[in-house]
């Protein structure tokens, strides 16, 4: 029988009382960025569109999809990426775009496998492969692309190039169309490009450089853990402080 630990940090009690955060309480994974844990929001079979709630942690109906636009891959983020000002200075190198800015959003990720996922709200282990540098109104919106660790039919592909041409092509003409409504008028569209269509190697770098931007705009997991440690002990001994003057 296996010794219970008589010891626990105050990391493991937290694990253990709550769920984690899908993008703040979990990292991308020890082999980032060759490997990353990908949180999953949308299956090819979602009628509807799920985002993350930001604040919760939970997923949240951001709208119904009114048309035949449907993700053609599993779609998430990567937890503990951030599109900062790092990211926005690649694009910017890259597209020679100027006034390039992040999105503000964790790094968004289509992850290609052969088997149909019922739904979302999990993680799965991913090898990035590419990505589609896409940029929305003015800001950096990157898609990684990434194969299901060990999935029968895409687990082998490394990059990007060696993926059939159609389904990069339905991933491109997915991002570019499903917010343009049919009719609409050619002066209401979302200014929305996708600038190139990036190998392995890029692909590390952006995601490199999104968790960089985490870490500058969240700080550390450890850092936050330790001040949160500090605000719950300041508040017991607040709360005894009182206690005792009663």
């Amino acid at each position: 029988m296996s010794k219970s630990n008589s010891n626990p940090s105050f990391q493991d009690l937290l694990a253990g009382l709550f769920q984690a955060h899908p993008w703040h309480g979990v990292s991308a994974g020890e082999n980032a960025p060759a490997e990353v844990d990908a949180f999953i929001e949308i299956v090819p079979t979602d009628t509807v569109k799920y985002e993350l709630d930001k604040r919760s942690g939970h997923l949240r109906i951001d709208r119904p999809q009114r048309f035949s636009s449907m993700c053609p891959t599993l779609y998430g983020f990567v937890p503990q990426t951030y599109c900062g000002d790092q990211i926005a200075a690649f694009c910017s190198e890259k597209s020679g775009l100027k006034r390039i800015k992040g999105d503000g959003d964790p790094l968004d990720i289509c992850v290609l496998t052969e088997r149909d996922i019922a739904h979302g709200n999990l993680f799965v282990r991913v090898i990035p492969i590419g990505g589609l540098r896409m940029i929305d109104r003015g800001q950096a919106d990157d898609k990684i692309i990434a194969v299901l660790h060990d999935d029968v039919v895409y687990g082998n592909l490394r990059d990007v190039s060696k993926c059939p041409e159609g389904l990069v092509a339905r991933l491109q003409h997915y991002f570019l169309s499903y917010k343009q409504a049919p009719g609409a008028a050619a002066g209401s569209r979302k200014p929305v490009r996708i600038d190139a269509v990036y190998g392995r190697a890029e692909a590390h770098e952006v995601i490199r450089r999104s968790m960089a931007d985490y870490q500058a705009k969240f700080g550390s997991p450890e850092a936050r853990l330790e001040a949160l440690k500090a605000m719950l002990v300041a508040t017991v001994a607040g709360s005894a402080r009182k206690g005792r003057r009663r």
